[in-house]
Parts: structure tokens; C-alpha cells; sequence
């Protein structure tokens, strides 16, 4: 049986336009996904919780501070060497501006972020992104 890694992702609605979503470009070296456009997601550490990582993930990937809000789905999906679970968590930014890549080498840094609409990250839910299947779920531009 394939070990389960847990993860959690963040939609991260833009406050004056709520119709385009904060998203991150994975790295060229990134194992499953690389130059993938999807959502700042997080592995959850041993005794961290879904809304602790959120708010790592901000702080480590992206540079700013998360208010965590409601989770808006859940899923998972079998990789190659483990199951992915995944929670998609509403989070709004209460500090900072968004900046990529962060300093800390000990996790995936993203390559580039923007605004953009849910559906511009189709390509990535086609190729495997959990994150993106989620959040197209969500917003109905996936069935």
C-alpha cells in the first residue's frame, strides 16, 4: 500500500476583482509538475493542521500572511510513489505583497505568481494538479 502524503492548498481570491485567483508557477525542476500554473500549496508537517499550514505556506512560499477561511473542497489522487489528499482552503492576505521565489531553499519555491482566472489553470488539472481540479470544481469550470 502507497504511503498517504497530505496537503493542503490555498485559494487566495483577488479582494477587488473575486473573479481571478492568486496562482503560482511550480519549478522547471519540479518532480511531478514543472512550469505547472496552479495554487501555493503546502505538505502538512507532523503535528501541523490544515489552517497552520496555510499560514506556512504563505509566509514560506509566498512572503505574506494568510487569514484562513472555509475549506471549499477536498480530494485526492494516486501518484506514482503515494496517495495525494488535498483540502482546498479559502485564505485572504492580511500582510505583505506576494513574492516569489522566497528565501528558504528547505522548500518547493514557485518560479512566478499573478492574478488569474480559474480556467487558466485547466492545463495544469489536465497534467495531474490536484490543486486545479479543486478549484475548477469549485468554480464550475470543471465537472
Amino acid at each position: 500500500m502507497k504511503p498517504v502524503k497530505r496537503s493542503v492548498s490555498c485559494a487566495i481570491f483577488r479582494p477587488e476583482q473575486p473573479a481571478q485567483v492568486l496562482a503560482v508557477q511550480r519549478p522547471a525542476d519540479d518532480e511531478d509538475l514543472p512550469d505547472a500554473w496552479g495554487l501555493p500549496a503546502a505538505s502538512l508537517r507532523p503535528g501541523e493542521d490544515w489552517t497552520d499550514a496555510v499560514r506556512r505556506a504563505g509566509r514560506e512560499k509566498l512572503g505574506v500572511e494568510l487569514d484562513v477561511g472555509a475549506e471549499l473542497r477536498r480530494g485526492s489522487l494516486e501518484r506514482a510513489a503515494y496517495t495525494l489528499e488535498m483540502r482546498l482552503l479559502q485564505a485572504s492576505i492580511l500582510a505583505g505583497e506576494p513574492g516569489v521565489p522566497q528565501p528558504d531553499p528547505a522548500v518547493t519555491q514557485y518560479a512566478a505568481w499573478k492574478w488569474a482566472a480559474p480556467a487558466e489553470l485547466a492545463p495544469a488539472a489536465a497534467r495531474g494538479s490536484l490543486c486545479s481540479r479543486l478549484l475548477l470544481e469549485y468554480t464550475g469550470d470543471i465537472e
